[in-house]
């Protein structure tokens, strides 16, 4: 009787950066250590490092944290994660490198998955491996960015950015939202839904950064558009029309889609189509459902429209999606 494959964990290694932040260092550790296959063992494995010899690395707090492992670790990476850095110097000022990090980065093998949270961007940016690709940063600065890196396709609406190999996130807490999103795109929904219950964080957050700008403070009489979200989500099975929606909060629909634009940082549609795509791959992960009635069940009405925009929001068809995700699942669940 042969052995099965040795499991070897997915190897994600932080790099640690002076000025960084505490919060942001600590994403990926909680994330990605909490991801477990259906036997209970860790999906991924990951390690701390900084660009000099193991030691003390400062923190914009008032205490240090002791790194163990130099910069040789990041060539042993699968996937490498850049937090944000209130230190960054030449990197944020003039968009270079310094001698000492381009010869760190300068260790990680090509092919390996790169991932920066919130201005950690800078970083990858300044290494040349954002250019000509989409790539988002902490709003506040997302101008300053732009200008520093032109040859970036600098998005300021979203949480995240998923460029395959190359990922990048709004600020602090929308690294969580990156962490959690590649859980779910390495190991599917039920996965990155448990490690999302752990934390306490939602497995999905709606819209995008433009819901935390600062604005003028709204009439405290105006009504929110909770309500017909929650209302939509009771019925996503079924025809939803703007108007519907726009009626369940006695507003013009006019109204309505200002609103909802600005509270969930989407337009209603996006919204929608989001939801129907996150309730395709719950059901073709958890249940034995044809495609057709996955897609009549989450309201795309046809295959081919659910394949349409699964396509577009996963880069696979829903078949493809249920052959990668259905079978751990189905372990798991011991089916």
């Amino acid at each position: 009787m042969t052995s099965g494959p040795t499991h070897r964990p997915h190897r994600v290694v932080v790099l640690a950066l002076d000025g960084l932040l505490p919060f942001e260092v600590g994403i990926p550790q909680r994330i990605f250590g909490l991801a477990r296959d259906e036997r209970r063992r860790r999906l991924y494995e990951v390690v701390t490092c900084s660009v000099r010899p193991p030691g003390p690395v400062r923190t914009d707090a008032d205490f240090a944290v002791l790194v163990e492992n130099g910069p040789e670790a990041l060539a042993t990476a699968d996937t490498v994660v850049v937090p944000a850095s209130y230190e960054l110097g030449p990197v944020y000022e003039e968009g270079r490198l310094t001698g000492e990090l381009a010869a760190a980065l300068a260790g990680i093998r090509p092919g390996t998955r790169l991932v920066a949270i919130c201005t950690g961007g800078y970083v990858l940016a300044a290494a040349g491996h954002l250019d000509g690709r989409p790539a988002t940063t902490h709003w506040a600065s997302a101008t300053h960015f732009q200008r520093l890196f032109p040859k970036v396709r600098v998005d300021a609406d979203v949480l995240f950015v998923d460029d395959g190999d190359v990922l990048t996130s709004a600020g602090v807490a929308a690294g969580i939202d990156l962490c959690v999103h590649i859980v779910r795109r390495d190991h599917g929904t039920a996965v990155a839904n448990e490690v999302a219950r752990r934390t306490v964080v939602p497995p999905h957050r709606d819209g995008g950064q433009a819901q935390y700008i600062e604005r003028p403070v709204p009439d405290p009489q105006q009504s929110s558009t909770a309500g017909a979200r929650a209302w939509a989500l009771g019925r996503l099975q079924e025809p939803i029309q703007l108007r519907d929606m726009a009626e369940q909060e006695a507003m013009s629909v006019r109204t309505f889609t200002r609103r909802f634009r600005e509270e969930a940082g989407i337009s209603p549609g996006q919204w929608l189509t989001r939801q129907r795509v996150e309730r395709a791959r719950h059901l073709l992960e958890s249940t034995a459902l044809s495609v057709d009635q996955v897609a009549r069940a989450a309201g795309f009405g046809t295959a081919q429209s659910m394949r349409q925009h699964l396509q577009a929001a996963l880069g696979v068809t829903p078949t493809a999606y249920r052959r990668t995700f259905r079978a751990e699942f189905s372990t798991a669940c011991g089916e």
